[in-house]
């Protein structure tokens, strides 16, 4: 499965973006997908992720009541939004899907990754 993502942009603080990430294969419904990013310097870090049916969801305790993250497995696609986004949030956004039986916020546990996509929040 590959993996596009898109969406990334340049924004003020408090404002909003929409991430997408379009996988290809037919067998998208079956992974466990997420977000993490990476800003510079720092490691790559969880963000959210969503159950295979997209009935479950998991943040990151940073994002929380900000960020929403959904998945329409008839597009083969998931979705980031983010409101009130801080400058805090400036970095990469990399999708990635887990074919792990339960959700994990580590990305050793999620074996294929998007090529990410830069955010970048002005104050």
């Amino acid at each position: 499965v590959q993996l596009q993502a898109c969406g990334g942009g340049l924004v003020q603080a408090g404002g909003s973006l929409r991430l997408s990430c379009a996988a290809s294969g037919r067998t998208f419904s079956t992974y466990i997908m997420g977000w993490f990013r990476q800003a510079p310097g720092k490691v790559r870090e969880f963000v959210a992720a969503a159950s295979r049916r997209g009935n479950s969801k998991y943040y990151a305790e940073s994002v929380k009541g900000r960020f929403t993250i959904s998945r329409d497995n008839s597009k083969n696609t998931v979705y980031l939004q983010m409101n009130s986004l801080k400058p805090e949030d400036t970095a990469v956004y990399y999708c990635a899907l887990s074919a792990q039986e339960r959700y994990s916020d580590s990305t050793t546990d999620f074996d294929s990754w998007g090529q990410g996509t830069l955010v970048t929040v002005s104050s």
